[in-house]
């Protein structure tokens, strides 16, 4: 049951932070000044701009006078808009790895009742497959800091931004929960080997003996 809950706080943990646009939080822009890709006005307070792999937070220029002011969307309207090859890359492995562990967390509530398909561990296959996902997901991590010198980039963290280092910019909580999402991946993987064991204790199979359909594994 730990492992179940696990690998779906995971999955939907990872597919919130790529498609958050809170990666990169920009410098404060003070009353009066444009963000990228604004076209004008300012603004009562200092705002924050934030930008992800595809989508980005900006000022809304109609809105002068109510708490809502923020326009979030994609800046990229295709996949070869996104500003950078290597947030390109960054993408790609993100998609697959997050695709792998929502087949898994699909996968995983089954397993409360069926252990085996085709004389096959669930528990071990999807450990197997969590394992390639967080390959797939280090692999988009490393990538996307490498593309902190592109012209998006700079437009948001100063001329000073180059690959690896983010200029005026912070990392943004989505860059975190990407990093987070990813060692509890492997941490799912190992927990997986637990759950196995755990189904193929006595007692469980006593309890499949009595016919019991469902039991919960702690």
């Amino acid at each position: 049951m730990l492992w179940t809950l696990l690998s779906i706080v995971v999955a939907f943990a990872e597919l919130i932070a790529f498609m958050s646009a809170d990666w990169l939080i920009g410098k404060a822009k003070p009353r009066g000044s444009a963000e990228p890709g604004e076209q004008g006005g300012g603004s009562p307070e200092p705002h924050h701009p934030t930008l992800g792999i595809y989508a980005r937070c900006i000022r809304n220029p109609g809105v002068q006078h109510f708490q809502r002011e923020t326009l979030c969307g994609p800046y990229a309207e295709t996949f070869g808009e996104i500003a950078s090859g290597f947030w390109q890359a960054t993408a790609i492995f993100l998609a697959v790895g997050i695709f792998i562990l929502c087949m898994v967390a699909l996968v995983s509530v089954f397993t409360m009742c069926v252990q085996s398909i085709m004389k096959k561990s669930i528990f071990n296959v999807c450990g197997l497959l969590q394992g390639i996902a967080g390959l797939f997901l280090i692999l988009g991590l490393i990538l996307y800091p490498a593309g902190w010198g592109c012209q998006k980039a700079i437009g948001y963290c100063g001329h000073y931004a180059s690959a690896y280092k983010p200029g005026d910019c912070s990392l943004g909580w989505a860059f975190y929960t990407a990093i987070g999402g990813t060692v509890l991946t492997f941490i799912c993987a190992v927990f997986s080997a637990q759950a196995e064991i755990a189904t193929s204790s006595d007692k469980v199979q006593e309890e499949i003996e009595e016919g019991k359909n469902l039991i919960c594994l702690l």
